[in-house]
């Protein structure tokens, strides 16, 4: 970060939209003040188009004077500026060109325990900063001509920006059970912007931890991406865990977080080896619900835990069972139950094939298998798999490494020829239902996938006359018999 003076300040705003703010709110005898997250990313270096301004006074009736002053277009006659008023929350939005600006008035809010929803009244800028989630949100600089870059920190928010500490302007019990959605955004900027929390606002995360019951799962949903879509996604999870906001929101991942020991061996905890597959994906994807298929590709295996005494502790099939869990979890915290949330269980259920492949031979077969199954999402099931590599083990991780090279060269060589459009067999199920006089019925199904394996394992060319004479030998097998032929 950067610390600037005021005078530094006022050069960088010195540009024509916040003049022009400050005209007019000096035309109108109000205090005006660029406030929140552009500020903050200011002395962050960081690039952003969140501009947010407090109006001591009216912020509709300062934007609807900013339209006017800002003219209008010779060429129509129309506004250079669009203007949208949102009166039930007492905002309005001004749009210059590229620029969004967003005015509200000053105000205090108190709350009811059982909502979010504050009453608000008219306030100072006092209050304003004071009803501010964190002290490096509630800096305030001024537009008005006099004062024109003025910062005012009444909670030094830019210290704790220089210490990279997220804290609560006020006491943080009454921030975080006020609008206990602070509690995620809290963890949210710890991890988007890498800095820690406090430890007295940390301690009351665990305190209010229950209060988050109150929050809708879309708004969680969106925090939750938020820290999905950071650089270190794990930041976020690791601190969810430890003040308990992750039991109470996905408790099928914090189950993860135990390591059971018996006859003196112990499995991994695999809540962790989860967190470093999600960061390993993040290195190489941008792909958020392949950062989603990463942190639930493991809640499975608590349900799958069991102990052999030959083998020690074993989680068979808990891929299967995981992606059984994937759709209740979506439906439960309002993530989308469509085609993404298809594709997270479907790497959810595959997850573990590409790894058994590299285990062994790497054969033709398996690697036309794997892709048929994967289709088009092939290429990020293979950097989920990768990713999935966290073994200490250097040369067991060397080995997959080598061998999932050799899966993705086949892979690289199957596209090439085609395969996808010669997986499918030529033969399909209407010409079976004709051929033997069927409805569709067990027996059909049965023979379609004889026929895909045969053509899978290379056993018969995709061609209309082997696989007809493969079928009919086949259905004989199973006790059924040609129409005879008009």
């Amino acid at each position: 970060m950067k610390l600037y003076s005021d005078a530094e300040l006022a050069q960088i705003l010195d540009k024509k939209i916040f003049h022009k703010i400050g005209e007019v709110a000096d035309e109108m005898h109000v205090e005006c003040y660029l406030v929140g997250g552009y500020v903050r990313d200011i002395f962050l270096e960081r690039p952003t188009n969140d501009i947010d301004v407090v109006v001591v006074g009216s912020g509709i009736d300062v934007a609807k004077a900013l339209q006017k002053k800002l003219g209008v277009n010779p060429k129509n006659g129309k506004p250079r500026a669009h203007l949208a008023v949102y009166r039930n929350f007492g905002t309005a939005q001004v749009k210059y060109y590229d620029t969004e600006v967003e005015f509200v008035g000053a105000r205090r809010e108190s709350y009811d325990r059982n909502s979010r929803k504050p009453v608000v009244e008219d306030g100072t800028l006092e209050d304003d900063q004071n009803r501010r989630d964190f002290t490096i949100n509630a800096m305030a600089v001024c537009l008005n001509k006099d004062r024109f870059g003025e910062l005012v920190d009444p909670f030094d928010g830019i210290y704790d920006l220089e210490d990279g500490i997220i804290r609560t302007p006020l006491d943080p019990d009454i921030t975080f059970s006020d609008d206990p959605l602070r509690m995620m955004r809290c963890v949210r900027f710890s991890a988007q912007l890498r800095f820690f929390i406090d430890e007295e606002t940390f301690d009351a995360l665990g305190r209010n931890a229950e209060r988050i019951k109150i929050v809708s799962g879309e708004r969680i949903a969106d925090e939750l991406n938020k820290i999905m879509k950071t650089p270190q996604p794990s930041r976020g999870f690791v601190e969810l865990q430890r003040c308990g906001l992750l039991q109470l929101i996905i408790p099928e991942l914090a189950a993860l977080d135990v390591v059971e020991t018996r006859n003196g061996r112990a499995h991994k905890n695999n809540f962790y080896h989860t967190l470093e597959v999600v960061d390993n994906v993040a290195k190489n994807s941008d792909n958020l619900w392949l950062r989603w298929a990463a942190l639930f590709h493991d809640i499975g295996k608590p349900k799958s835990k069991r102990w052999e005494p030959a083998a020690g502790w074993t989680f068979h099939n808990h891929n299967y069972l995981g992606a059984k869990m994937i759709p209740s979890i979506f439906r439960r915290m309002k993530l989308p139950m469509d085609a993404k949330m298809k594709y997270v269980e479907k790497l959810v259920d595959l997850h573990m094939r590409p790894i058994v492949i590299a285990d062994e031979e790497v054969t033709d077969s398996a690697v036309r298998r794997l892709m048929n199954d994967a289709g088009d999402d092939i290429d990020d099931l293979m950097t989920l798999c990768e990713a999935d590599i966290t073994s200490k083990n250097e040369v067991r991780k060397k080995q997959f490494r080598e061998n999932f090279r050799m899966v993705r060269e086949k892979l690289a060589d199957l596209k090439e020829r085609d395969y996808k459009r010669l997986l499918q067999p030529v033969v399909d199920g209407n010409e079976i239902m004709e051929l033997f006089g069927l409805k569709p019925c067990r027996e059909v199904g049965q023979l379609k996938q004889y026929l895909k394996d045969a053509v899978l394992d290379n056993r018969v060319a995709n061609e209309h006359e082997p696989l007809m004479e493969l079928l009919t030998a086949k259905a004989k097998e199973m006790g059924l018999e040609p129409l005879p032929k008009a």
